[in-house]
């Protein structure tokens, strides 16, 4: 019988291997450093390591590797030891900046109408060791190609706030000098509100960017969106935002997804302005990327979108209209979702 092996990701465990197998605490630092700050290929980073049979260098198992053949967008489905899959995406952008985006569930409880994870449900969230593997394998493949990691984005499937613990464990490691010693400005958290444990995490991480998917001001319009807004409203938002603020010392970015008829109108325009009044705030407008279980929504024309971003630009918000990457291989924002996985909710 072999003996089990250690996660590269449990820092004890490690700690403990070290010391079992006597080896010498540089040696041990080199494998992490060429793992998590170069990465290196798992044989490249663990040819000289003694203990190289007794190490476990990945959570998850690569099952299907999808390249758009469009505009550089990865899409890896990872498969976890119990058999779920999940899927991690690799975004190149035509600066040259690489960014992951990564997922914190396997499925999401979320059930936004506008995406695809939501329809799903939830199977169960994703361990430390299962979102910093999404890191690896994507720097990996970043580093075959003479590409750099740059950012990690939480925009996968799931909420990040339903799986809180990991997650903030998951960003330790990613801020950690003996992790991958990530700036904190490199790293994005998306939800759809979670109200409390956004302020836990900007208390914890002051530096690290939040991103509120916000998609409407109008209150009916967002609980029909995003069912979980009956628990966080909107004045409690916006009150929330005015305390990142202030915790933070920085903006808060806020997701806007444009949908024919539903939130594209001057008047959305306009009550989105007088919403964020006084707020420290960058409005991410988003194309919308239809998927089959909501064929009543539809996406907002070019035209429309551009010009109801300048509407803002106007009123002095800071707005960036997003290219979503990865359309042809169903990475693009709403997209995620795995079918084998589901189970009734």
């Amino acid at each position: 019988m072999s003996e089990a092996k250690t996660c590269l990701f449990d820092v004890p465990g490690c700690a403990a291997l070290r010391r079992t197998l006597r080896c010498d605490p540089e040696q041990f630092r080199r494998v992490r450093n060429a793992l998590l700050k170069t990465f290196a290929s798992d044989a490249v980073a663990t040819a000289e390591f003694i203990g190289r049979d007794r190490l476990a260098i990945h959570a998850l198992t690569l099952e299907q590797r999808h390249e758009s053949a469009v505009d550089g967008a990865t899409k890896l489905l990872l498969r976890t030891g119990q058999g779920l899959l999940t899927e991690t995406v690799v975004l190149r952008i035509a600066s040259g900046r690489c960014t992951v985006c990564v997922s914190s569930q396997v499925g999401c409880a979320a059930a936004c109408q506008f995406c695809a994870t939501g329809t799903m449900g939830i199977a169960r969230s994703l361990s430390t060791a299962e979102i910093l593997d999404q890191v690896l394998q994507a720097g990996q493949i970043l580093a075959e190609q003479g590409r750099r990691l740059r950012n990690v984005v939480f925009m996968g499937m799931g909420e990040p706030f339903h799986n809180e613990a990991n997650v903030h464990a998951a960003v330790d490691r990613l801020l950690d000098p003996a992790g991958f010693h990530l700036s904190p400005s490199k790293i994005l958290v998306s939800t759809v509100g979670v109200i409390d444990a956004m302020l836990r995490f900007a208390e914890r991480f002051p530096r690290v960017g939040l991103a509120l998917s916000l998609h409407s001001v109008e209150p009916d319009t967002r609980r029909k969106l995003i069912p979980l807004a009956k628990k966080n409203p909107l004045p409690e938002l916006r009150r929330t935002i005015a305390e990142l603020n202030r915790i933070q010392g920085r903006g808060v970015m806020l997701e806007y997804l444009m949908l024919q008829d539903v939130n594209d109108s001057d008047e959305d325009a306009d009550a989105l302005v007088a919403w964020t009044e006084g707020l420290d705030v960058h409005i991410n407008v988003i194309p919308y990327n239809p998927i089959d279980d909501a064929p009543h929504l539809q996406a907002t024309p070019r035209t429309r979108v551009d010009a109801f971003a300048a509407r803002l630009r106007d009123a002095g918000r800071k707005t960036t209209r997003r290219h979503s990457l990865g359309r042809d291989i169903e990475a693009a924002c709403g997209q995620l979702v795995k079918r084998s996985n589901l189970r009734p909710r």
